[in-house]
């Protein structure tokens, strides 16, 4: 099966993706040492919502798993029959409902899978196959079955990470008072 894999950027020129080292190592798991070292990033088909968002934009992102438990369903998706919930602050409301952004379509050959949320990783080089501008995020967002839900600040959400759902924080260094 051919996997679709997605780069997103606001810029819309890029002709290749150069394997770039991040900008702050981490301690990594045996085994995994090397997701310090250059790499060209994609996302699949599947998880590609969490990047229908202005680059900088924090967001938490919330998803149901096997064992995630009615209480936690209760608790954060209440009646919502949503694929994925993406929250984030309001005042990044505006720049979401009038920021473009670009889908780059990546060839998946030189892409290792991480088995983590979506995320794919090579280590050589990579030229798009297409290039897409997104508009109107809002309204893309409503028909990848993600419900956005806007906060004044994310810090009420911390606790997520100790339920039963899957959560993905993306640039929350930018979160009002993420770090207090």
């Amino acid at each position: 099966m051919h996997t679709r894999l997605f780069h997103f950027s606001d810029v819309d020129s890029i002709k290749s993706f150069v394997p770039r080292p991040v900008l702050v190592p981490t301690q990594r798991s045996e085994g995994q040492e090397s997701l310090n070292s250059p790499l060209v990033w994609a996302i699949d088909e599947w998880h590609q919502p969490m990047y229908l968002f202005p680059r900088d934009c924090p967001r938490i992102l919330l998803w149901r798993k096997d064992e995630t438990t009615k209480k936690d369903l209760d608790l954060y998706f209440g009646s919502s029959d949503a694929r994925i919930l993406a929250y984030v602050e309001e005042s990044w409301r505006a720049k979401i409902e009038s920021e473009t952004i670009y889908r780059y379509e990546l060839p998946s050959e030189s892409f290792q899978s991480l088995e983590d949320a979506g995320m794919w990783v090579s280590q050589t080089v990579v030229d798009p196959t297409e290039t897409v501008a997104l508009t109107d995020l809002p309204s893309r967002l409503r028909r990848e079955s993600v419900e956005l839900r806007v906060l004044d600040v994310l810090t009420s959400l911390k606790g997520v990470w100790n339920t039963t759902l899957h959560a993905s924080g993306i640039r929350l260094r930018n979160a009002t008072k993420w770090g207090a």
